[in-house]
């Protein structure tokens, strides 16, 4: 979801700034804000009881987090962790349930970002439950493809690395690497200067 920052200003909107390994909020907190990145990206992760990491996704410029839970009086179910420096903006929740209630375009287009999300969410489970690494990995690339301008065909530029990859698919890092180059020789994926295009 991307809403103009005038408008987020208007309905007490303010700019936050967090250093790169600074947590925005943890597994178990109240959400209490709307927050939409300006610049820089976090990632939404849990970890196992052996300390693993999981990464749900990566976001970046222009887009919003945690914002499905600020319509549920529930606790965040992962954290938040800036990836490199990140300015946000965040509107206290109930302004921002204001702001929803009184702009029903809004409204719609927030159910309609919210419902692109748990369709992508589904597939993405769907490909998780494959033994296979390549599905899992197409299914991986899809879902970040789904949040980015597809006007250009196959011009992805996949902003991770092969450990972050390995971590949001639940595979080890070497399977993630063989996998790929696998991909790159059936023509599904390009490598140029170890970037992913998709």
């Amino acid at each position: 979801m991307n809403i103009a920052e005038e408008i987020l200003y208007s309905y007490g909107g303010e700019t936050r700034q967090y250093k790169k390994g600074e947590i925005i909020y943890r597994e178990g907190d109240h959400s209490l804000y709307y927050l939409q990145i300006i610049e820089g990206k976090v990632k939404l992760n849990n970890y196992d009881e052996e300390g693993k990491e999981f990464i749900h996704n990566i976001l970046g410029k222009n887009q919003s987090f945690g914002d499905s839970m600020l319509f549920l009086d529930k606790f965040y179910p992962m954290n938040a962790i800036c990836v490199s420096p990140l300015e946000i903006i965040r509107v206290p929740k109930d302004q921002f349930l204001k702001l929803i209630k009184t702009d029903p375009k809004l409204s719609l287009e927030m159910n309609a970002c919210l419902s692109h999300r748990l369709y992508f969410k589904a597939i993405m489970l769907q490909n998780m439950a494959s033994l296979n690494p390549t599905s899992r990995l197409t299914g991986l690339l899809n879902y970040l493809k789904s949040y980015h301008d597809d006007s250009c065909g196959s011009c992805f530029h996949v902003q991770l690395t092969r450990q972050q990859i390995a971590n949001l698919v639940g595979l080890r890092v070497e399977t993630v690497i063989r996998a790929l180059k696998k991909m790159e020789k059936e023509g599904s994926i390009t490598i140029e200067n170890r970037k992913i295009i998709y």
